[in-house]
C-alpha cells in the first residue's frame, strides 16, 4: 500500500485543510509550518511573519485514487495563486502560495501545474516552488479546525464555505461521499 505526500501551502492552513480533508484519496491532512529558519516555531512565531515560515498542509494520499497533479489543479483552483505573499486580508509571508515537492519528479510536475493552471488565471501565478525544508505540525488547536472551532470562527464562516462550494463545483467527481454540502 503505497502512500505519498504533497506540501502546499496556499494562505491560511485552516483553510486548506478544509478544502483538502474532502478529496477522495486523501487520508490525512496535516497543518503546519515549513520553509523557515527557527526550529519548532508556534503558531503566534510564525504569524508574526519573522521566521520565514509558511503555513502549510502536508497531505498524505492514495496515490492510486488520486494524482499530484490532480491535487495541484485543486490547490489551484481554491485559493488565489496571483496573490503575492497574502491571501485577501491574510497579508505576509507565512501566506505565500507555495508548492515544497519532496521529490524531483514532484518539482517537474509542479512546474507543469503552474503552467497548466496559468491558462485558467489572468495575472499571472506567483506561486513558488521552494525546497521541503524541516516540517513542524501545528498545535493540536489548529488540526481539523474547520471541523471544531472553525465552524464558530468569523473569518472561517466567510473564507471556507466559498472555497468548498468551489471544490464541489469544479472537481464534483473528487469529493468524498458525505462531505459536508
Amino acid at each position: 500500500m503505497t502512500r505519498e505526500t504533497a506540501t502546499l501551502a496556499g494562505g491560511c492552513f485552516w483553510c486548506t485543510e478544509a478544502v483538502f480533508n474532502d478529496v477522495i484519496g486523501v487520508e490525512k491532512v496535516e497543518s503546519g509550518y515549513t520553509g523557515g529558519t527557527v526550529a519548532d516555531p508556534t503558531y503566534k512565531q510564525v504569524c508574526s511573519g519573522d521566521t520565514g515560515h509558511a503555513e502549510a498542509v502536508q497531505i498524505t494520499y492514495d496515490p492510486e485514487k488520486i494524482s499530484y497533479d490532480e491535487l495541484l489543479d485543486i490547490f489551484f483552483a481554491t485559493h488565489d495563486p496571483t496573490q503575492l505573499n497574502r491571501q485577501g486580508n491574510d497579508v505576509g509571508t507565512q501566506y505565500r502560495s507555495a508548492i515544497f515537492p519532496a521529490s524531483p519528479e514532484q518539482a517537474q510536475a509542479a512546474m507543469r501545474g503552474i503552467e497548466r493552471n496559468q491558462l485558467t488565471w489572468t495575472a499571472p501565478i506567483v506561486t513558488k516552488i521552494e525546497p521541503l525544508g524541516e516540517w513542524y505540525k501545528a498545535e493540536d488547536d489548529h488540526q481539523e479546525y474547520w471541523e471544531g472551532e472553525g465552524q464558530r470562527n468569523p473569518y472561517c464562516l466567510a473564507v471556507i464555505p466559498p472555497k468548498l462550494q468551489k471544490l464541489r463545483k469544479s472537481f464534483a467527481n473528487r469529493v468524498k461521499e458525505g462531505a459536508a454540502a
